[in-house]
């Protein structure tokens, strides 16, 4: 028997889950050490340790079918990794897995099950197997009514990952807007969904770039608003320049194609994280020197 109490000091010796704690103080009996042996031996400890690690690398992957889209990150340390065959593998398994279920959530797809397994389960795995830290980072699910179609773009073996939501059928309009989502990388759909923070950031730069022209105060906060104007053309999906034809904007360029643009979501890897700066005659020195 153990108490909860060599749970709590397992997983702080360890890392590892309470659920995996419990499983390894089962099969041993409740001896601490050969419970630390027993998750090390399953690769659990050893993946968990790896928590420290930036995993900046990775790839994002879509799948999609006729009622809903759904798009993943998954990183690695290194773009190395990212092009194993046994990580795209399990990356095409996890999208593949939550489009086939229910879940709208990171913590209702992580206990999605595969072979017996969790997607949980499958990282830590995967992370064992393969040597470095393995995140599942993010995700994403588009639903669509039946006048809507996906527009899905991937640019540089997944670096960014693209999908755009419009009603009308045509899907090569709307794989153009996730190609241009994917170029331009608007903030926002549009002005009403932009948010109110950033914009009222951006007008006191603005308001500042003013006075500093010479501009006295009362005026300055007169010409906020026209200048405004061009943080949205540049930042909005909508009023932005259509990357394939500058002569329209956007939504001019659904509206062409008897299509509206509803919604996008883009993904960059790695977006976000703190990467670490490589240093890499240190680090060999380093190892010389030790």
């Amino acid at each position: 028997m153990f108490s909860a109490n060599d749970v709590k000091t397992l997983r702080e010796r360890t890392g590892a889950g309470m659920l995996d704690c419990k499983k390894a103080l089962d099969a041993t009996s409740g001896d601490l050490e050969k419970a630390i042996d027993w998750l090390r031996e399953k690769g659990i400890a050893k993946a968990l340790k790896k928590e420290s690690r930036i995993a900046a690398e990775g790839t994002t992957y879509i799948v999609t079918n006729d009622h809903k889209a759904v798009m993943i990150e998954v990183n690695s340390e290194t773009d190395f990794v990212a092009q194993n065959e046994t990580f795209q593998e399990a990356v095409k398994q996890i999208a593949e897995a939550i489009l086939n279920s229910d879940a709208t959530t990171m913590e209702e797809a992580k206990n999605i099950t595969i072979d017996g397994e969790t997607l949980e389960q499958l990282i830590i795995n995967l992370t064992a197997k393969i040597g470095e830290k393995i995140s599942f980072r993010r995700m994403i699910c588009v639903p669509k009514e039946e006048n809507q179609v996906f527009g899905v773009y991937s640019h540089m073996n997944g670096k960014i990952g693209v999908i755009t939501l419009l009603e009308g059928s045509n899907e090569m309009v709307a794989k153009d807007v996730a190609m241009h989502v994917a170029a331009m990388n608007p903030m926002a759909l549009d002005r009403d969904s932009m948010d109110e923070k950033t914009v009222e950031h951006e007008k006191e730069v603005i308001k500042e770039q003013v006075m500093n022209e010479g501009k006295p105060e009362e005026i300055a906060v007169k010409m906020v608003n026209g200048r405004i104007n061009k943080f949205y053309k540049e930042n909005c999906l909508l009023e932005q320049e259509f990357i394939k034809d500058s002569s329209m904007n956007v939504e001019d360029y659904a509206k062409a194609n008897q299509a509206k643009v509803i919604s996008f979501v883009r993904f960059e890897v790695g977006e976000g994280i703190e990467k670490k700066e490589e240093d890499f005659a240190s680090e060999v020195q380093s190892q010389i020197n030790g």
